[in-house]
């Protein structure tokens, strides 16, 4: 559109001036106690959390970009409680009331993320306002009901389904006929907590190196285009980015998520909308949305646009499609028809890492000192927090809690092999945004397609 920014890595990013002063590169081998590889939230929440146990171990952080340059710096903004795949997964495996404290970590671990925010002086526009998703069909709302029902058998659950006009009261979405609020989500600024957190990271004594491309992490030691960096300990903390791996190939795939901002908007829209208690937004589409009100008046609103590039490609600097652009701002139009005629500032894209069950793990091979976390599948926020620690625990050798939570140590099969990987996602979020239409036509019903998706996809 014109007259919109398009990429520099994203709005987040652009509106604090950039990332500064790039710190150095690698000058040539080198040892450690711990290496990390990547400088997003995984990295920077186990590179402090291990410093925060221990300080006087040497930590070092390798990014082949800048800290924050991936989805931590890119992404809608979430600071929420969810479990990575949902909590049913963990059920057989491990018990109901295992899950139960998997969740009360979860929702701990939105409270750490503030407490350390405030404690490390990050102002990073944190508003606890809890967390909204809309039904806007008939369809949609019976998934909704049917998912707080389920959600009410479970101890540590606080979900509330809201009728239409306690909803809309909270966010005036237009078409609203239902919604489910909780307390445990926060809006931020992505890249404000980022940047926070790396110098926090650094005044604890660790060492974050940035233009720095790992092509191989193996037992002991992490290759480097500048060098090899030596450690009993390495961390994979490579999120969407993790295909570029030697070996890593099919192990999470990248998928990817953009995202608009509109002009601040003046308060004759404000009116219109509400949103006074700043709630993140999500829908019970298939193909679903999530946004925010942002510090300074803005809607941050984003969603799936290319899911996929075949092979596994990432974007250069979040440059984002056209008609991605143009879905976003359909969306935002149709929620918001008070925003019709506002401008969209800024377009941006990002990945994130999607195992082939979509549930996020952490662990430890304590034989090889090799350890690893991710695939949030855009629950990161939160989720890369709790991952820190556990990983902090795991490597000092602390049995905890947080280690023997239900994603520790969670092995999923590897993605297929191209073109199936590609031809499988193409055809699900084909089937997706099929179930949406007739959905938003006046099916009344899920759509089979979309359940056959589910089927395709793991999700089930």
């Amino acid at each position: 559109m014109t007259g919109t920014v398009n990429g520099r890595v994203s709005f987040w990013w652009d509106a604090i001036g950039g990332p500064g002063r790039r710190r150095a590169p690698l000058d040539g081998s080198r040892r450690a106690d711990v290496v990390i590889v990547g400088a997003g939230y995984t990295g920077l929440w186990t590179a402090y959390s291990l410093l925060a146990l221990d300080p006087s171990l040497d930590v070092v952080l390798l990014e082949q970009e800048f800290a924050g340059y991936g989805a931590s710096g890119r992404n809608g903004g979430w600071l929420t409680h969810d479990i990575t795949g949902g909590r049913e997964r963990y059920l057989v495996s491990h018990g109901r009331a295992a899950v139960d404290e998997f969740q009360r970590a979860m929702d701990d671990s939105v409270d750490e993320v503030i407490r350390v925010a405030s404690a490390e002086g990050i102002d990073a526009d944190i508003r606890r306002g809890g967390e909204l998703t809309v039904a806007t069909t008939p369809a949609q709302l019976a998934r909704l009901v049917a998912h707080v029902r389920s959600e009410e058998q479970w101890a540590s659950s606080d979900l509330r389904l809201l009728g239409a006009e306690e909803s809309m009261a909270r966010v005036g979405v237009a078409g609203t006929l239902g919604g489910a609020w909780h307390e445990h989500c926060a809006r931020i600024q992505p890249a404000k907590l980022a940047r926070g957190l790396a110098a926090a990271v650094e005044r604890r004594g660790g060492t974050i190196i940035e233009g720095t491309r790992v092509s191989e992490i193996r037992p002991g030691a992490a290759v480097t285009d500048r060098g090899v960096v030596e450690a009993p300990f390495l961390v994979r903390a490579t999120e969407g980015f993790t295909a570029a791996l030697r070996g890593e190939h099919r192990t999470w795939l990248p998928m990817n998520s953009s995202l608009i901002v509109t002009e601040p908007l003046p308060p004759e829209v404000w009116a219109a909308i509400g949103w006074e208690g700043r709630d993140t937004l999500g829908d019970m589409a298939h193909v679903y949305m999530y946004a925010q009100r942002t510090a300074d008046d803005r809607i941050a609103i984003g969603g799936r646009g290319v899911p996929y590039r075949y092979g596994s490609r990432t974007d250069h600097d979040g440059g984002t499609a056209p008609r991605t652009i143009a879905s976003l701002a359909a969306i935002l139009t149709r929620f918001f028809p008070s925003t019709r005629g506002a401008r969209i500032e800024h377009a941006w894209s990002g990945v994130l890492g999607v195992p082939r069950d979509w549930a996020a793990t952490v662990a430890l091979d304590r034989g090889t000192g090799l350890a690893w976390a991710g695939g949030y599948v855009g629950t990161g926020v939160t989720t890369t927090n709790l991952a820190g620690r556990t990983l902090a625990d795991l490597i000092l050798g602390r049995d905890t809690e947080l280690t023997r939570l239900p994603w520790v140590d969670h092995r999923a099969r590897r993605w297929e092999l191209e073109p199936l990987r590609w031809l499988a996602v193409q055809g699900i979020y084909g089937a997706y945004r099929a179930a949406d239409r007739a959905e938003r036509r006046g099916r009344t019903t899920t759509s089979p397609l979309a359940r056959i998706a589910d089927l395709v996809a793991g999700r089930h």
